[in-house]
């Protein structure tokens, strides 16, 4: 007997557990975003469409020289803007990314949104690549529309583990030359990492131009420290690492550190035009995904 997959609405770590995550992110995007039709992302580059014969008025600069070489003629560039873009996948794999708590791990909960913003691109005929990230570029795929990207962009997804500590923003900044036009960039991190420097990295893609929309994915007892008995806290991207912590002493200046550096963060990326999508493992992915799109949609017309 056939089992019906839980709605994309559901309790988001039963959800991610109820099949194979290409399954999964088809469900997520066909459950929630059924009814959008018009796209919520546009091309931003220009690409050459044809000639055409030189008239007076137009621009000495559009004339093609080598076409004059060959015939004789003057012959003038004409240009159309792309109806497609291409779009960056980044998805954040150091130590801090393995955290659970009482829900999903955030990995876990990142690569199922990686693969639904995947799925949705490329049905709208997107050029979509992958990146996964840590100390440094572990795996990279470029922006294609071709017909095996999902199945790919969904394996290299799966076989993603959480590595050791290294340098967020160091590894963002090497990403830059390897974007070789303005793009559509999906970042998809818990952001835990030297700000100043987080915050430089991402201001040069905005240099260049492209869009970027950082998936800030945390646990919610990151958000509250939710802890009252004393415990053994490990360094994720640093396993040899381990504490035992008297909670109580600690929470208050926990909140007070964490609430800084999130309103930082959050200014920064503002400053920037940067869209920031805070989430929680323990939101449904259709509230999440649903809801930003829907937001960027209403933000386009």
């Amino acid at each position: 007997m056939a089992t019906i997959p839980p709605r994309a609405d559901a309790d988001p770590t039963v959800v991610a557990r109820s099949g194979p995550l290409d399954v999964v992110a088809r469900g997520v995007v066909e459950g929630t975003l059924s009814g959008m039709h018009h796209s919520p992302f546009k091309g931003t580059s220009v690409e050459f469409a044809e000639h055409r014969t030189y008239t007076v008025g137009d621009e000495p600069k559009h004339i093609d020289w080598r076409a004059y070489a060959k015939t004789g003629e003057y012959f003038v560039k004409q240009y159309e803007e792309e109806t497609n873009l291409r779009a960056y996948l980044l998805v954040d794999v150091s130590g801090s990314m393995a955290y659970a708590g009482k829900s999903l791990a955030k990995l876990d909960y990142a690569r199922v949104l990686a693969a639904a913003w995947a799925y949705l691109l490329l049905q709208q005929r997107d050029a979509c690549g992958l990146a996964t990230i840590g100390r440094e570029i572990l795996d990279w795929s470029d922006p294609s529309t071709a017909a095996t990207t999902f199945v790919d962009i969904v394996r290299r997804l799966q076989n993603a583990v959480p590595g050791a500590e290294g340098s967020l923003a160091q590894t963002l900044a090497a990403v830059q030359p390897r974007l070789k036009r303005r793009s559509l960039i999906a970042l998809f991190s818990d952001g835990f990492d030297d700000l100043e420097a987080l915050l430089a990295a991402l201001r040069m893609w905005r240099a260049a131009g492209h869009d970027v929309v950082f998936w800030q994915i945390l646990a919610p007892e990151e958000e509250t420290f939710p802890f009252r008995q004393p415990a053994a806290f490990r360094n994720l991207e640093n396993r040899s690492q381990q504490t035992t912590l008297e909670p109580s002493r600690l929470r208050a200046e926990y909140l007070k550190n964490y609430t800084t550096f999130d309103e930082r963060l959050g200014k920064g990326l503002a400053d920037m035009g940067i869209d920031r999508v805070k989430v929680l493992t323990s939101q449904p992915f259709a509230e999440v995904l649903g809801g930003y799109l829907a937001r960027r949609t209403a933000r386009m017309r």
